[in-house]
């Protein structure tokens, strides 16, 4: 019987909808509103490893001393992942903007001490560490380190994926004419019943 440490994995998703759920902070970057939801979520463009095209994941990540953290939820079965183990260029979005970066995931000990301040500081990571079955101690984060998939950027000149881009402000137009157009022909009809 093996007594080598096993953290619980998440599925991978397969359902359509929590799929989708997934994908929400893309359109809403894509909406302009990026100012908004990357403070808790960055957009990572990667290199497809097959297709070398960019390919975009939502993600949520942790800035701890000026540096951005993320965990793959699903270890080296997310796609970002493999793509990033394929090629590390890496462009990401938050609300403090677009940053060309190398991704890489944290092995060395003193590093991941480093990281171990903000897990231990921040209640969501915290949370998450005990769910894959994590002690909430350094010694323990250290001893368990080839299950953990934490990844973090270090500032690049090279080149890298091109940034999502917000092409859907748009529907802000249309949305906000569409708004005045029900307002107007409300009115009309108060005003209609009132002759």
């Amino acid at each position: 019987m093996s007594t080598e440490f096993q953290p619980v994995k998440l599925p991978y998703p397969s359902n359509p909808v929590v799929k989708q759920a997934l994908k929400l902070p893309i359109p809403l970057y894509r909406m302009g509103l990026g100012f908004l939801v990357g403070r808790l979520f960055m957009v990572l463009t990667t290199t497809g490893r097959k297709s070398r095209l960019p390919r975009r994941t939502a993600i949520e990540f942790h800035a701890h001393k000026g540096r951005k953290y993320v965990f793959s939820a699903f270890g080296e079965k997310a796609d970002w992942y493999k793509n990033i183990q394929a090629d590390p260029r890496v462009t990401i979005q938050t609300a403090s903007g677009t940053e060309p970066m190398i991704a890489r995931r944290i092995t060395d000990d003193g590093k991941l001490a480093e990281a171990f301040e903000l897990v231990a500081s921040n209640p969501t990571m915290r949370r998450w560490i005990q769910v894959i079955g994590f002690q909430l101690t350094l010694a323990d984060f250290l001893a368990k380190k080839d299950s953990l998939y934490l990844v973090t950027f270090d500032p690049t000149n090279e080149p890298t994926p091109p940034p999502l881009e917000a092409d859907l402000r748009w529907v802000w137009l249309v949305v906000v004419g569409l708004g005045i157009l029900v307002l107007r022909m409300r009115g009309r009809k108060r005003g209609i019943g009132r002759e």
